[in-house]
């Protein structure tokens, strides 16, 4: 149908037409689904704690997200007069352009291989055909950092700067072993194109998913991903019980929400990711093969990508109320002492795999060696901060005593 409708215009303006639909599009689902996630995971988390949750509102409390909005419409516009108005009204926006801006270049469907500007076909994502993709997604994604330093510098209180520095180290260190995780991907399928990367799955079949040759890798890229949005167990910059609110306490209203926005855009976009670089993306067989082309294979292939990532984005909420947060020398010692190393010893082990014309399937036993390894270090590793047993100190007492103490 969109087809369709993309035909009714001259080809001159297809060009121009086909982004700004896709564009139009995208914007106005993922905002409706923000909105729904976080009932999603507020019903999710009174679960898992035993309580019913939002039910007021609408029936099952489906309505609740419309009254959360308009409450936060309806909020009077507060800003504090000790803070830098320029940046703090900023910090927001650049928080949400450079999430919305990371989903640019993620399919949300199967992509035309042959895909023209003209020729009417609806291209399923936003900027098709970029071939360093994942350097986009990574280059974009490290920006939104800029957000949350600036909301937290401007704000003029400590705790915001303090969250916000917080947040500028979390960012830089987990960068190293995201970037790391996806080498071996690009040595496996030749390309940093994530279409390229979906479709070589795709016409591998099922035992062609990158998840059974680089299981590791997408465990290091999962929750180097989680750090990079600032969720649970990762959300150092903004824990209440140390800093108040982190980089957001000076922040209310529709610019409290726009940081939440991007963070929970973050996370759809983590899980596309996920599903889409490890787990064969729209592929599922039987019924969405790359050569599937029967009535409505299209919309299965969307909903079997839908699917996948809405499973990882239920994955996302429950870390969230099952880990505990980590203390910050914790939080900084797995991305420089675990997940660096890590991820440089799964490139060398995809080099050696590729140098040599191995069979792909050693990639298995080799990732599981190298954890099984890893957590025997761990489990001989020194406890730099268990508590040390203290000296007795002799008390002075009878002719021993000094003078003072008579």
């Amino acid at each position: 149908m969109l087809e369709q409708i993309i035909n009714w215009f001259p080809e001159w303006a297809r060009p121009f037409i086909m982004p700004m639909l896709t564009i139009a599009i995208v914007l106005q689902v993922n905002l409706g689904v923000c909105s729904y996630l976080i009932l999603l995971e507020r019903k999710l988390s009174a679960w898992m704690q035993d309580r019913i949750g939002p039910n007021r509102v609408g029936p099952w409390g489906l309505l609740q997200p419309l009254a959360d909005m308009l409450k936060l419409l309806m909020k009077e516009d507060v800003i504090p007069g000790h803070v830098n108005k320029f940046l703090y009204v900023l910090a927001p926006g650049i928080s949400v352009f450079t999430t919305m801006l990371a989903f640019a270049v993620v399919p949300f469907g199967p992509v035309p291989s042959n895909l023209s500007a003209t020729d009417g076909q609806f291209p399923y994502i936003i900027a098709p055909g970029i071939d360093l993709g994942m350097v986009f997604i990574f280059a974009v994604g490290s920006l939104a950092v800029y957000g949350i330093i600036l909301g937290g510098w401007a704000s003029n209180n400590k705790y915001s700067a303090l969250g916000a520095m917080r947040a500028s180290a979390q960012v830089v260190s987990y960068e190293i072993p995201l970037g790391m995780s996806v080498i071996g991907l690009a040595l496996l399928t030749g390309s940093m194109s994530i279409e390229k990367i979906l479709l070589h799955q795709a016409n591998a079949g099922i035992w062609g998913w990158n998840i059974w040759f680089q299981p590791l890798a997408c465990v290091i890229f999962f929750a180097a991903a989680m750090a990079e949005a600032q969720r649970l167990p990762f959300d150092l910059s903004e824990c209440e019980q140390e800093l108040v609110g982190g980089w957001h306490t000076e922040y209310s209203g529709m610019k409290w929400a726009l940081f939440f926005l991007g963070e929970y855009t973050h996370v759809i976009t983590i899980s596309f990711l996920t599903s889409i670089l490890f787990f064969g993306g729209w592929h599922f067989p039987g019924i969405a093969e790359s050569d599937s082309n029967y009535l409505g294979s299209t919309l299965v292939k969307m909903l079997v990508l839908m699917t996948k990532s809405f499973a990882f984005i239920v994955v996302i909420q429950m870390l969230r109320w099952t880990i505990p947060r980590f203390r910050f020398d914790q939080l900084m010692g797995l991305a420089w002492k675990v997940l660096i190393p890590l991820a440089t010893l799964n490139v060398v082990c995809v080099m050696i795999v590729k140098q040599f014309h191995l069979n792909v399937w050693w990639l298995l036993p080799m990732s599981a060696l190298l954890c099984l390894g890893a957590g025997l270090i761990g489990t001989q590793a020194k406890r730099p901060f268990l508590r040390r047993a203290t000296p007795p100190v002799d008390k002075p007492h009878g002719h021993h005593a000094p003078a003072h103490a008579h």
